[in-house]
């Protein structure tokens, strides 16, 4: 972004910062996704995304190649969006991440939106996250349930 322009404050979240490549163009702010090398209009949930991008791939190494974003599904005859998917080395999914915008709480009503597309995709892993409170489930499939976790899973081997 260009030093002159102004900058619109933007929400610290509970991950680690980092230095996004912004853009002011049509009177908004815009980001540049890292993994689908495209902009974005920076909405509250896109920062939150963005976020976990930079924290998976640079801080737990999550292999670039093996992040896919906003993956189509259908489900009730209706087209769904994932947030945010990890595959691991085999391109089986590994990690579902749902993304809200911080003022959003993270809730029963997450979770059931969450869960819904966990069953088209059958990660192993499930993150519910608004960028300052994270959720980390682990799904145990021989009991068809999740188990709360502490942290976020590690890259996948």
């Amino acid at each position: 972004m260009d030093s002159n322009e102004e900058l619109i404050p933007l929400p610290s979240l509970n991950l680690p910062s980092f230095d996004p490549n912004l853009i002011k163009k049509e009177g908004k702010l815009w980001i540049v996704d890292s993994i689908r090398k495209k902009s974005l209009i920076l909405t509250p949930e896109e920062w939150v995304r963005q976020h976990w991008i930079n924290f998976l791939i640079n801080h737990l190494k999550y292999p670039r190649g093996l992040i896919a974003l906003e993956k189509g599904m259908k489900y009730n005859q209706l087209q769904k969006r994932t947030d945010l998917v990890t595959l691991d080395r085999v391109g089986k999914p590994y990690l579902l991440i749902e993304c809200k915008a911080p003022e959003v709480r993270i809730s029963q009503k997450t979770m059931e939106q969450a869960s819904v597309y966990h069953q088209e995709i059958k990660s192993e892993f499930l993150i519910l996250s608004n960028g300052l409170a994270h959720i980390f489930l682990w799904y145990k499939s021989e009991e068809n349930r999740f188990v709360q976790i502490k942290s976020c899973p590690s890259a996948p081997i």
